[in-house]
């Protein structure tokens, strides 16, 4: 039966574009479709739920932390399973003629594992921490000496934050492998706007839905260099007189490092709140808000064919509750 349309409804569900394939997190369960030369390969599992009662993994502002590893956690390992499939595939000739030796066996267990996913995620966390924390603040302490302002020294530090996200995004869409993946990245987001707006999920219907959407991890990590500025520059004013101080400016470049990373998961567990928020409601707060995530969107999503929609469609019938409606934000 059609159901009616309803642009109020707003699903928790979610997801993210892999090599040749998307996975979709439902509320119960995910699912990773892959398109191979087979078809579509399909790897339904059930989420783990929440123990009923108080957790520290419910609190507003704590929770964010918790969500945000284990999604990372999931989408690596969604990302390596993706990767696998197309690596056997290209090797897949040479397979028939060669066996796979102990060190290839070897290999393939250990990619699997969940200590090695593990590892993939803090090092791919302390590569962002890196390129969007370390680098501007090394790059703001050898411009200080010409910015003496504290309030305009951080302003211009957060700028190079953005500039070196966006160039970063930027340079990502120039890769040929990335055009398609970005391409899946807007049949996920087409995907799950057809299905807010309580569509069937056909091509036809997912094709005419734009490939932005508000509640996505692009906006997310925009939000958390948006609320570094602010952060940052309100605690760098605050914990200015107890703060040590150097002769060495590589010291001091140091202190100032350590002090962010200190406040970094403070940052990230509000941007969760405000991305929760935006994805639930539409107004003019919301809408100004999610504006730059939706417009760096622009760049990390690409108009997808009908077989990358194809993908999308399945990945996210996969996961849609029996229960309809359970899955409301």
């Amino acid at each position: 039966m059609k159901k009616e349309n309803n642009t109020d409804f707003k699903t928790m569900i979610g997801g993210q574009a892999l090599m040749e394939g998307i996975m979709m997190l439902g509320p119960a369960k995910s699912a990773v479709v892959v398109r191979t030369k087979e078809g579509l390969h399909t790897k339904i599992e059930d989420r783990k739920q929440p123990a009923p009662g108080f957790s520290l993994r419910k609190l507003p502002f704590i929770r964010g932390l918790f969500n945000f590893w284990t999604s990372m956690k999931t989408g690596t390992s969604a990302m390596m399973y993706s990767a696998e499939l197309a690596i056997e595939e290209e090797e897949e000739a040479s397979q028939e003629e060669k066996k796979p030796s102990k060190v290839d066996l070897w290999l393939e267990e250990k990619l699997s594992s969940g200590a090695f996913i593990t590892i993939a995620v803090v090092l791919g966390i302390l590569l962002s921490v890196g390129l969007f924390i370390v680098l501007p603040s090394l790059i703001g302490s050898f411009i200080q000496r010409w910015i003496p302002n504290q309030l305009v020294h951080n302003l211009v530090e957060g700028l190079i934050r953005v500039a070196i996200l966006v160039g970063y995004m930027s340079l990502m869409s120039l890769m040929k492998d990335m055009k398609r993946t970005f391409a899946y990245h807007g049949a996920e987001h087409k995907t799950i706007a057809c299905y807010e707006a309580r569509l069937p999920l056909t091509v036809e219907n997912v094709r005419k839905q734009t490939r932005l959407h508000p509640r996505c991890g692009t906006s997310f990590l925009f939000v958390v260099v948006f609320l570094s500025i602010l952060v940052f520059s309100v605690a760098g004013y605050l914990l200015a007189p107890i703060t040590p101080t150097f002769t060495s400016g590589i010291l001091n470049a140091l202190v100032r490092v350590v002090l962010k990373l200190i406040l970094l998961p403070l940052v990230v567990g509000i941007a969760y709140e405000i991305n929760r928020m935006v994805g639930r409601y539409d107004n003019c707060f919301t809408a100004v808000i999610s504006a730059p995530g939706l417009w760096l969107q622009k760049i990390t999503t690409n108009e997808p064919d009908d077989s990358m929609i194809e993908v999308a469609i399945a990945a996210l019938s996969a996961v849609i509750p029996e229960e309809e409606g359970s899955d409301k934000w």
